[in-house]
């Protein structure tokens, strides 16, 4: 049955909200904030201990979500309130990206605060995102709108993340003083953009159950601290739920943390700023159509087969890190990293979703993503406590395959749900 154009609407707004988010993830998780953390607010510290501090900025962030995102979940399925939440998340995020474009030089305190709350919005309002997926696709079209999000998070990330690079790099083409200043500004338009491409899912994407009576607020907080406790102990008699997440735990460590601390090794390794900026663009430029041609291969192959070999690549390039030494050899981890992540994480979040029930998304969602914020506390610590103990940013690059291959093992025991074409549901608006 064919997809009415309201869904098709639906899921392309839905989709959007990766278009926005993304920047953040590209522009300042990724790209200028470890830049600026080590060249501008903690200039003349040791390049190890900055790592050190970077690491637990984006370690700290994460335990907030991983603590709460469960109840949050659960919380949203009881007030129908998954969209409420993740605007409110989403603003969070804005306000405290913006407000790292006004902390001046040798400020790392205030940027470290400014970056967790940054990041705690950016995490959080995943939690909800995520849930959303089952109110805009069905489980047949899952992989492919879950891709159509990732896919349009590169190609809108990568977009604004070439014109801030341009920005740093030719500030005075921006009317700007400096790159200092364009880095700065950088954070600024990261927050409108942020904002102004969450306006689409706020108006055009309805979950399911909206417009039943919400309850009152103590109510559903109560029963919701209740239920998580009550699923906790069935995700643990779900063997496939179970499995899943142990496995992804494991697998999603490996591919946070390299996306989150990949420049930063590459400056550890004094590979010059334009080149590590070049490789994040080369990141999002392929990853846009990798990210879709994923989604066809797990129907030709299955899901779970080619999310296995996206983490097998990860793998490669984690051994392929620790013996890099050119600006050349990071330009071709950045195109091997652009060729699966975006399908890793996007089959990963199709997946699951099509391994939990529908009515509570939000819930089993929390869980998912308090796993995925976990394995972003260790990994990023991980990292940084191997470089503290042996001296060697090559180790830590290193000691993330581990964790990369257990997962990957792990997932191929999960045992992946058939998918028959099905009738597409009445809109539900």
């Amino acid at each position: 049955m064919t997809e009415s154009p309201e869904r098709r609407r639906q899921a392309f707004a839905w989709a959007l909200y990766d278009w926005g988010n993304s920047a953040f993830a590209t522009t300042v998780m990724a790209g200028f904030f470890p830049l600026f953390f080590k060249k501008y607010w903690s200039a003349g510290a040791d390049v190890v201990h900055s790592t050190w501090y970077l690491g637990l900025a984006n370690s700290l962030a994460s335990l907030v979500v991983a603590v709460i995102a469960p109840v949050l979940g659960a919380y949203a399925d009881e007030s129908h309130g998954k969209k409420k939440w993740l605007v409110g998340f989403a603003a969070l995020g804005c306000i405290a990206t913006f407000a790292l474009a006004l902390v001046g030089q040798g400020g790392w305190p205030s940027a470290s605060i400014y970056y967790v709350l940054a990041s705690l919005g950016f995490s959080g309002s995943l939690v909800f995102y995520d849930a959303l997926l089952v109110s805009v696709a069905t489980p047949a079209e899952s992989d492919r709108i879950s891709s159509l999000g990732y896919g349009l998070g590169y190609l809108g990330g990568g977009i604004l993340f070439a014109i801030n690079v341009l920005m740093y790099l030719q500030p005075e083409l921006f009317g700007l003083a400096d790159g200092s200043a364009g880095v700065r500004a950088s954070f600024a338009t990261v927050a409108v953009w942020w904002a102004v491409f969450t306006l689409p899912l706020i108006f055009r994407v309805h979950e399911r159950g909206e417009g039943a009576r919400p309850q009152a607020a103590g109510s559903a907080l109560g029963r919701a601290i209740k239920q998580t406790l009550v699923t906790l102990r069935r995700v643990r008699t779900m063997r496939t739920v179970s499995l899943f997440l142990i496995a992804y735990w494991l697998y999603i460590d490996g591919i946070d943390t390299i996306q989150r601390m990949a420049v930063d090794y590459g400056m550890s390794l004094g590979l010059p700023t334009s080149s590590l900026m070049t490789a994040l663009l080369i990141v999002n430029l392929i990853g846009f159509p990798t990210t879709l041609a994923f989604a066809k291969m797990a129907s030709k192959i299955g899901t779970k087969r080619a999310i296995v070999l996206g983490v097998g690549v990860y793998v490669l390039i984690t051994v392929l890190g620790y013996s890099m030494h050119t600006t050349r050899d990071f330009y071709v981890l950045a195109v091997l990293v652009g060729l699966v992540q975006g399908g890793v994480q996007a089959l990963s979040r199709s997946l699951y979703s099509r391994l939990i029930p529908a009515d509570e998304s939000g819930e089993f969602f929390g869980f998912y993503n308090m796993l995925g914020r976990f394995s972003a506390v260790i990994g990023p610590v991980l990292m940084g406590l191997v470089g503290l103990l042996t001296g060697s940013p090559r180790l830590s690059i290193l000691s993330i395959a581990v964790l990369l291959l257990a997962g990957g093992v792990l997932l191929l025991y999960v045992d992946e749900p058939v998918i028959s074409p099905e009738p597409t549901p009445a809109d539900p608006s």
